[in-house]
């Protein structure tokens, strides 16, 4: 078994063979400039997906903006000092696994890897995709490629700033026609209060209704929400990235 461990380290190992490979895309280590402070993924918008789509039976793998070691924002750490998510228990027992601490240290680039072979992409919030995402043509081409091939195409929480302007072969923005969330203006404020502070340079709710053609919905501050329409899957927060996964394997399974 540890050999098939390290050979195919996220394989579902309950006996049935792979149903498929999917791709979730986190931020490369960065510094807000808001803030000052290292930032990165939020850890529980890439286990708690992680564990859905694993416990489905397939495979994950992991890349990055820029490639190389990924960082999870400090509070999103369930080990850190300051308790903000010593609750999420999902993430602590993957950061038990030597698989998954390996994984976080050596990712691939975005734009290292064939979207042909993978079923569907799943976009990791945190605050690194405020300044990592926003504007990366990179990413926006390979979101797109997903989306336009009618696979499952997913971001969940700040990773949805990539869809304000992400556009579709023909030019049209790919939220054209579609309705989405991400995170909430009442969410950025209540961080905001948390710390005493401005944290985002910008809010995706601000900046989705400044667009045309597109329907920006948010449920209760911090709650599960999630919303399909389509192929196109968005999450508005931490606490919506297994809701928006689900909705991924129910549609490969259809």
């Amino acid at each position: 078994m540890n050999q098939i461990l390290e050979k195919n380290d996220y394989v579902h190992f309950h006996g049935a063979p792979s149903k498929g490979k999917i791709m979730m895309v986190a931020s490369s280590p960065t510094v807000s400039k808001q803030t000052g402070w290292p930032i990165g993924f939020w850890a529980a918008e890439l286990t708690h997906p992680l564990w859905v789509f694993q416990e489905a039976g397939y495979e994950v793998e992991l890349v990055s903006t820029d490639g190389g070691k990924i960082e999870m924002d400090a509070y999103s750490n369930p080990t850190d000092p300051s308790g903000y998510s010593a609750h999420d228990v999902i993430s602590l027992g993957y950061l038990q696994q030597p698989q998954f601490v390996a994984m976080l240290e050596n990712t691939k680039k975005l734009t290292e890897v064939n979207p042909e072979g993978y079923a569907a992409i799943f976009l990791v919030g945190g605050q690194g995709p405020m300044y990592t995402f926003r504007g990366n043509k990179e990413l926006e081409q390979l979101f797109a490629s997903f989306y336009e091939s009618g696979k499952p195409s997913a971001a969940v929480c700040h990773s949805t700033t990539l869809l304000l302007e992400a556009k579709k072969s023909n030019g049209e923005l790919l939220v054209a026609g579609k309705t989405w969330t991400g995170f909430a203006d009442s969410e950025e404020e209540f961080a905001d209060q948390s710390v005493g502070m401005k944290i985002q340079p910008y809010r995706i709710e601000d900046e989705a209704k400044k667009l045309t053609g597109t329907t920006f919905k948010v449920a209760a501050p911090f709650s599960s929400y999630a919303i399909q329409d389509g192929n196109l899957i968005t999450g508005q927060q931490q606490n919506s990235g297994a809701a928006a996964a689900e909705l991924v394997v129910k549609s490969l399974s259809k």
